[in-house]
């Protein structure tokens, strides 16, 4: 593959640029903080987020199984402020990205798991339009990953063959059936050694193009 060939870069959001919308950690927190049964929440969120999260029940309908199945002593409006303050922005990377991306040379476009609600509001909230050029989020396209149909998408509507492509993800999974659809894909570990290859790429396709 010639560098200069490289023009879609692929990243997951969750794990990489923002804390995840609704991981493990969060719904522990979420069972200690509103006296739950972190068991039973656990088999019902499993159960049915996948659900969720290729965009076939909404968010209150997810909450209708998994947490208010049973009377509770709290309101929904209050846990739904709960799930999305859980969403945070990790160190270094998201605003390095807003920055690199100005003069990078390549398209930048998200693969990402999360359900409509959680997914609007993190692109709101943390501006994503700014680092992003497209968004393949599992909610709007009806297919979540490890399905490899959710790359092919991807790479569909960027009119981009898999040697053109590169993608970051923080599961190592998602990232090898990326290159098993033929992408250079990465396993992000954290911020400097991403920050290290996106460098890298930019100076071999400006060397290779110049």
């Amino acid at each position: 593959m010639q560098i200069s060939d490289l023009k879609i870069l692929f990243f997951d959001i969750g794990g990489v640029l923002l804390s995840n919308g609704w991981g493990h950690e969060s719904r522990l927190l979420a069972a200690e903080k509103f006296g739950l049964d972190y068991k039973e929440m656990d088999q019902l969120h499993n159960f049915i987020f996948n659900v969720y999260e290729i965009g076939s029940i909404n968010l209150d309908q997810y909450l209708d199984t998994v947490i208010f199945n049973h009377p509770r002593d709290f309101v929904r409006e209050d846990f739904k402020e709960f799930m999305y303050a859980q969403s945070v922005e990790l160190p270094g990377m998201l605003a390095w990205l807003k920055e690199w991306k100005n003069d990078c040379g390549f398209r930048i476009i998200s693969i990402n798991n999360e359900g409509k609600e959680l997914n609007d509001y993190r692109v709101q909230k943390f501006k994503l339009h700014t680092a992003f050029d497209a968004f393949i989020s599992s909610c709007e396209v009806k297919m979540r990953k490890p399905d490899p149909r959710i790359f092919e998408l991807a790479m569909g509507i960027a009119q981009a063959t898999p040697s053109q492509c590169v993608y970051f993800d923080d599961r190592i999974m998602f990232a090898n059936m990326a290159k098993k659809l033929g992408l250079r894909a990465f396993h992000h570990t954290g911020f400097e050694s991403t920050k290290e290859i996106l460098e890298d790429l930019k100076k071999e396709r400006f060397e290779r193009v110049s």
